[in-house]
């Protein structure tokens, strides 16, 4: 792993952490003192910096902002009671980066490059990791093409990048999502399976107009029949039938959640019957029907546990029960919660300490 001698670290002259509520903050709009940023070019990686966050001039031609050589990671970094600093799988989230970066044909990043900048980016802005219940500092590691030139090619140069934000809970209120049936997310042979930045501005479009019919979200079917349910916004799903946690399973056009692996596991610890299979809307639309469907939730890292008490299907809404009657969903959501911070036995060893 790379320590501070490999890192040229320029600190900045004074924290800005004292002008602000790092309890008390928008989400993804208040930036933290420092970002990482490691180059590519010449055939492998050189330099990495710590520096203060800030504005980086870039050429308008940059092959990224053409064409979409961008992925990034989601995490997150904790605080327990006595201060101490911790991340939640980090090693998981490297594996993804790089799972992303040969499907997107970029370089893969080192661990010693993403492990031993994100460690030493979080000691010096420690100070950034909120304390409260609900808060966290969320880490947005990026990788992004930035050759200075036009014609579709894999770009030769890249910047490996790690800003950090505090952040709370991302929805505040319970969700209601409709079913889209018109627009997808991700096709078979293409990219959902990975966190490339296209997935996500193709999904604006179809949220912006379930919003406007009074929804928060979508939940995405399959682009082939639009019979099967796949995730909802930038999220896992999940449901619980009966005594059963049902989730679909994984394919090249859901990804691999790390929160959903997380939430399964749990479930399978305490017991529960866990199925990864195929969900049809038909199914599901059934079990409202017959009073099987005890809950429903999307999870992932921003918003962890988000629970969904309405789905709107073929223009009828299905109320789903409260979220204090729901047994699974609430605890696991708490379970999480209480390893991330420190107050129960990490069995499963997801905590790493900064």
């Amino acid at each position: 792993m790379i320590t501070t001698s490999d890192i040229k670290i320029n600190k900045i002259a004074k924290s800005r952490v004292t002008d602000y509520d790092v309890n008390d903050v928008p989400f993804g709009k208040c930036f933290s003192d420092h970002m990482f940023v490691a180059e590519y070019f010449d055939g492998k990686w050189q330099t990495s910096t710590i520096s203060p966050y800030g504005d980086v001039p870039q050429s308008y031609a940059m092959s990224s902002l053409h064409y979409g050589q961008a992925i990034f990671e989601g995490m997150k970094a904790y605080k327990n009671d006595k201060g101490e600093v911790s991340l939640f799988r980090p090693l998981e989230n490297f594996k993804r980066l790089n799972k992303s970066a040969i499907r997107m044909c970029m370089p893969e990043v080192p661990e010693e490059i993403f492990m031993g900048g994100l460690l030493e980016l979080l000691k010096l802005d420690s100070a950034w990791v909120p304390t409260s219940d609900s808060g966290s500092l969320y880490i947005r590691p990026f990788l992004i093409a930035t050759d200075e030139a036009i014609g579709v090619k894999p770009s030769e140069s890249y910047k490996f990048i790690i800003i950090t934000c505090p952040a709370g809970k991302y929805y505040s209120e319970p969700i209601k999502v409709i079913v889209e049936t018109d627009y997808f997310r991700a096709v078979h042979g293409g990219v959902g399976f990975v966190k490339a930045a296209g997935n996500y501005g193709r999904s604006l479009y179809p949220t912006k107009l379930a919003q406007q019919k009074g929804y928060q979200q979508v939940i995405w079917t399959d682009s082939a029949t639009h019979h099967f349910v796949e995730e909802s916004g930038t999220m896992n799903l999940m449901f619980v039938l009966g005594d059963t946690l049902l989730t679909p399973a994984l394919s090249d056009t859901i990804l691999a959640g790390i929160t959903r692996d997380s939430v399964l596991a749990l479930a399978r610890d305490s017991g529960m019957k866990v199925e990864e299979r195929k969900v049809s809307l038909l199914e599901v639309a059934e079990a409202y029907k017959n009073g099987q469907l005890n809950e429903a939730f999307g999870c992932g890292t921003a918003a962890t546990i988000a629970q969904i008490v309405g789905i709107g299907f073929e223009g009828k809404d299905f109320v789903l029960p409260p979220v204090a009657d729901r047994k699974f969903s609430t605890k696991v959501d708490e379970t999480l919660r209480l390893i991330r911070k420190g107050k129960v036995e990490d069995k499963f060893n997801w905590m790493l300490k900064v």
